[in-house]
């Protein structure tokens, strides 16, 4: 590219993109531009962004405050960013529809930032499903681990690394592109041009940089959500049949279709980074086409969670309710159990069972022992069984001595 310009003293300038656009499939970008940034975003952004509200709002409540839902709460965060960058988009399109001057400025100014965004929220939403996957795993396949590994502690912890290890990784994204002034030769009127920086110029540095996010991105987050889940499902089948009500249970199941959603909608944007390119302002118009649309499932994933949430999850459901329905009755709203709170609950129950198990068999045995004496039942009582916490059960015999036994 050539150009003899400058800020303060635009002349002239002759643009020739470093990657020549692909003129047959110009209608085909233009199309696939106006059906998602003019229909889709603002029909998935909007309410997917008050979604995303909601959630945080109905998560930041005291009977919500699990490991889980912290994870949940940060996703929900990046969540949102990627729908407000989203909208920001669907403002440019209607800029260039209705005044093109305004719609180049804007796209000059904004694309290089949101395509910083765009990389960082991917990439933290992308990790922080597979944190709650990994937890969930923990939870199902390793429950006796999970009282000391699941904890909302730890959980917050891990969102604050994930969200500042991605940023440190989407920092060259930010410096991708940088824009110019020029003078558009066929209108004859000053313009904002969008064009490579010189780090990004360098193959080298572009093909290792865009295999290292592309693994991070999307790659590796498939092949580990694949075989969680996985895992997982497997280990939910063998026991549904005693775990079908348990609201554990429920909220694995939630968080599978979650998973899943995610897999789903992020597919397509890995097997065009990865095998085609990245698709962004200096590629050809039909993979600039295509990307619209594999960006538009993205946008998709971060807009249908609070629906998730909601169907799947009868906690959140009542307490979302509650947030509307102030005159709600404050005892139809439980408290969802972290995941020591599930533990101490299980082991208490299997003490109870334990202990009730000792005193079946302490009276079992003395109803032998006062049937081979032939002791009269009135002169040979049943043994007083007192159980103490944290103790196997008490037996005290009668000290009265039966008349047969000398």
């Amino acid at each position: 590219m050539a150009w003899n310009s400058s800020i303060i003293n635009v002349t002239f300038c002759v643009v020739e993109d470093e990657e020549p656009h692909d003129e047959a499939h110009q209608e085909f970008y233009e199309v696939s531009r106006m059906i998602t940034g003019l229909i889709l975003y603002p029909c998935i952004c909007f309410p997917g962004l008050l979604g995303n509200i909601l959630t945080l709002i109905v998560l930041s409540q005291n009977n919500m405050r699990t490991s889980t839902n912290a994870f949940l709460s940060a996703l929900a965060v990046s969540d949102g960013i990627k729908l407000i960058n989203d909208i920001l988009y669907f403002l440019v399109i209607v800029f260039y529809k209705t005044d093109t001057t305004i719609g180049n400025r804007a796209y000059g100014y904004l694309y290089p930032y949101a395509h910083f965004i765009f990389n960082m929220s991917t990439c933290v939403s992308s990790w922080l499903t597979v944190s709650v996957a990994v937890e969930r795993y923990i939870l199902v396949c390793h429950p006796t681990r999970a009282r000391t590994i699941c904890n909302r502690q730890r959980a917050v912890y891990t969102c604050v690394g994930v969200y500042l290890v991605m940023i440190a990784l989407a920092i060259p994204s930010a410096l991708r592109y940088r824009t110019i002034w020029c003078i558009d030769p066929e209108t004859n009127v000053s313009m904002i041009h969008v064009m490579l920086t010189e780090m990004w110029k360098n193959q080298t540095f572009v093909i290792t940089y865009t295999w290292a996010q592309n693994l991070i991105r999307s790659i590796i987050p498939l092949v580990v959500l694949v075989a969680l889940n996985a895992c997982i499902i497997g280990a939910l089948r063998k026991t549904r049949a005693n775990k079908r009500n348990n609201s554990r249970h429920r909220v694995t199941v939630m968080m599978i279709i979650v998973i899943v959603v995610f897999m789903v909608c992020i597919t397509p944007d890995a097997i065009m980074s990865t095998v085609f390119g990245y698709g962004y302002h200096e590629a050809g118009n039909l993979v600039k086409g295509i990307r619209e649309f594999t960006d538009t499932l993205l946008a998709l994933n971060a807009a249908t969670n609070f629906i998730v949430y909601c169907v799947f999850n009868k906690v959140f459901r009542n307490s979302f309710t509650s947030l509307c329905c102030r005159d709600q009755s404050p005892s139809k709203f439980t408290k969802e159990m972290d995941e020591s709170q599930y533990r101490r609950l299980s082991e208490a129950k299997s003490n109870a069972k334990s202990n009730n198990d000792a005193v079946k068999a302490a009276k079992m045995a003395i109803l032998k022992a006062r049937n081979s004496t032939g002791v009269p039942p009135q002169q040979f009582p049943l043994t007083q069984t007192t159980c103490h916490q944290d103790s196997k059960p008490q037996t005290t015999i009668n000290s009265q001595t039966p008349p047969n036994s000398v």
